[in-house]
């Protein structure tokens, strides 16, 4: 339902304690900051300075993602916390933000809604309902792409609008890897399509994303702070389904219409079986492996040595050993610590010609055929699959050896698939820091990989594996409390948290999530940034920055027709979200144009929808979580974004501005 934080994602490379080093953040922290005395300069009262500084201190951290955005968001709500303290220093007769209200966020409305949606996507997981989705598609979808693409696109759209965006394309990316293995078409002409139309579908709904989830409440902030005569009514669930459904709509038009011109074919995607063959693998990544067993004797130079010594000076990748009878493998068996004694019976994942040369050198036995490995090693017990570093991931920034990939989750990398190239073991791949949207080429039991759907580190791609089904037996409940949840909030007059959580109980006590699995399915990183934001704009709105900004915006717009400030509005909602949390753009820009729209005797409410829908503008690069998700999978690269994402940028402004004069 809810957008988890759709923040720009993680960067790699050298780092400092506050993020990766660059001069340029430098140089724009020294330009951030003279225009901050600048504006002080201009400050009606000194809590206007104030508040203007915090803003492009928060600004600043956003964009140039000097740390995490939710840690961005903790420190700018603790600073307006500690403004109580130093109040008399700063010139200020108190706090910016009531410390009364200060972590008022924490028990919202809109961040305990966010919660409960998430419960509820994952329940709606559980059940396994995307395997029938996916069987649906095939049956109806054909095998051309103009029938398939509106009907992905289309499916993902109403899914979106009633779960996380992000969520809902982590559960189709295997969806359309699997029909695309079936219908032979590249990934990066379905990929795109889905992925774009999984965020306009968070603007269908009201519960669609996190800024419109939030809206409610920051209008009930603003109605504080203007007169009883501009009061702003709430915003009910399908209040904004017109707009949403047009811009989805034009989503799905477009890419049939132009997706011939502006889709990348990248001979990558379409996951088969890897339970039958290796040709898959071949045929996308290159890799010429194949699966052999070795056995070191009491003579070999190899005994001694530890797995870490061998594999990348040899380009070999083990994935079982059995010493003493006792056969390593999966989770906790086999490390790159891990020593080779006499006697030991090696399986190994290697090109022909490297395994010749690393068997020559070693002195070693080769099996005719796989036998000691004959079971642990079957099709039905292991096998090659895909997997890719999920947007949010706690492994961005470190390395396969940091996280001991091998040992911890059973996955032995042999071939990292990033911006359309693939790295193959040998070339440093366990070294890499690993980004988000990453693919990883891995060796692993089906078990381990049954384990890795479940964590929120990864999103697995291959599904066409044996592994037990998760609770299909419980799609009745779990159906049964989405719909309770939906006609609470339709039918009646409770809040939304309350008729949310509802449903969200309704999974736990009905058995299809545990407890535990409810738990981990919050992403409390998109918790702390959106309760952590809120006390900011109670303090532009309450200290008056919001009005002063507003005024000086109409001095240059206030003459203009309302349709062109509008859409001057969405642009600049647009840029926003584009360089900074779309959460943090919507905190940021509402109470400046709920101003705005007063000054200009236009309908404030209005004005605040259009900002918290343009903050799903986000195509132009792939900042966004679901085009971070899906750039490894498919090979796309920045430029691609820039050509199918610049058009989609200009046709979603175009519809939202006519649709919100039209409609409202």
């Amino acid at each position: 339902m809810a957008n988890p934080d759709e923040s720009r994602t993680a960067v790699s490379g050298p780092t400092l304690a506050f993020g990766p080093f660059d001069t340029r953040k430098i140089i724009a922290a020294f330009a951030f900051l003279a225009l901050a005395l600048y504006l002080a300069s201009l400050s009606p009262a000194v809590e206007v300075a104030w508040v203007v500084g915090i803003l492009l201190l928060t600004i600043y951290l956003f964009a140039f993602e000097i740390v995490g955005v939710d840690v961005a968001a903790i420190t700018i709500m603790v600073l307006l916390g500690l403004t109580g303290l130093f109040a008399p220093l700063m010139g200020l007769e108190e706090a910016l933000v009531d410390p009364d209200h200060l972590f008022r966020g924490f028990a919202s409305n809109a961040v305990i809604s966010i919660m409960a949606v998430m419960i509820i996507g994952a329940g709606l997981d559980k059940t396994g309902v995307m395997t029938q989705v996916a069987s649906f598609i095939l049956a109806i979808g054909g095998k051309t792409e103009s029938r398939i693409i509106p009907i992905i696109s289309g499916t993902v759209a109403v899914i979106s609008s009633f779960m996380q965006n992000v969520g809902a394309a982590a559960l189709f990316l295997p969806v359309v890897s699997r029909i695309c293995a079936r219908t032979n078409l590249p990934l990066s002409r379905l990929l795109m399509p889905m992925g774009f139309c999984a965020i306009l579908g968070g603007t269908v709904t009201m519960v669609g994303s996190s800024p419109l989830i939030l809206l409610n409440d920051l209008i009930l902030t603003a109605n504080r702070s203007i007169s009883d005569e501009h009061t702003m009514d709430t915003w009910s669930l399908f209040s904004v389904t017109p707009v949403g459904l047009a811009l989805v709509g034009t989503g799905i038009a477009y890419f049939v219409v132009a997706g011939r011109y502006v889709l990348p074919e990248f001979k990558t995607g379409g996951a088969s079986s890897p339970t039958s063959t290796m040709h898959y693998f071949k045929t996308v990544y290159g890799l010429d492996y194949e699966l052999f067993e070795v056995n070191v004797p009491a003579g070999s130079d190899l005994v001694g040595k530890h797995l870490g010594e061998i594999e990348t000076s040899e380009r070999i990748r083990v994935i079982a050993a059995q010493a003493g009878g006792d056969v390593r493998i999966g989770p906790g068996g086999l490390s790159r610590d891990t020593g080779i004694s006499a006697g030991t019976s090696l399986g190994i994942l290697a090109s022909p010609s490297n395994l010749l040369a690393f068997v020559e050198k070693f002195k070693l036995e080769l099996k005719t055929q796989i036998d000691v490995f004959a079971e642990s090693l079957s099709a039905t017990r292991s096998g090659i699959a895909e997997v890719v570093i999920r947007p949010g991931s706690q492994l961005i920034g470190k390395s396969a050896r940091d996280v001991w990939l091998r040992k911890t989750y059973g996955v032995a990398m042999v071939a990292l698939h990033r911006d359309a190239q693939t790295l193959l073991e040998g070339e440093g791949i366990r070294n890499m820091p690993l980004k988000a949207g990453d693919t990883l080429v891995v060796h692993t039991t089906w078990d381990a990989l049954h384990r890795l759907t479940k964590d929120p580190n990864f999103v697995v791609v291959t599904t066409e594996y044996p592994h037990e089904e998760l609770r299909p037996k419980k799609v009745g409940f779990a159906g049964f409390f989405f719909a309770v949840a939906i006609v609470m909030v339709l039918f009646t007059d409770v809040r939304l948290s309350v008729a949310l959580l509802t449903g969200a109980l309704g999974m736990v006590l009905s058995g299809v999530l545990k407890i535990e699995e409810a738990y981990r399915s919050i992403s409390w990183k998109t918790v702390f940034l959106l309760a952590s934001l809120l006390p900011l704009g109670m303090a532009v709105e309450t200290s008056g920055t919001a009005s002063w900004i507003a005024d000086h915006v109409l001095a240059v717009v206030g003459d203009m027709p309302g349709w062109v400030i509008l859409g001057a509005i969405a642009t600049l909602a647009t840029f926003f979200t584009l360089v900074m949390s779309n959460v943090g753009a919507t905190v940021l820009l509402v109470p400046l144009v709920v101003n705005i729209a007063i000054g200009v005797g236009d309908d404030p409410a209005v004005y605040a929808l259009t900002v918290a829908l343009a903050t799903s503008n986000s195509f132009l690069i792939p900042t966004h979580q679901v085009n971070a998700l899906i750039m490894g999978p498919a090979g796309y690269r920045v430029v691609d974004f820039m050509r199918a994402g610049g058009v989609m940028t200009v046709l979603f402004l175009v519809v939202l501005t006519a649709m919100v004069n039209v409609v409202y």
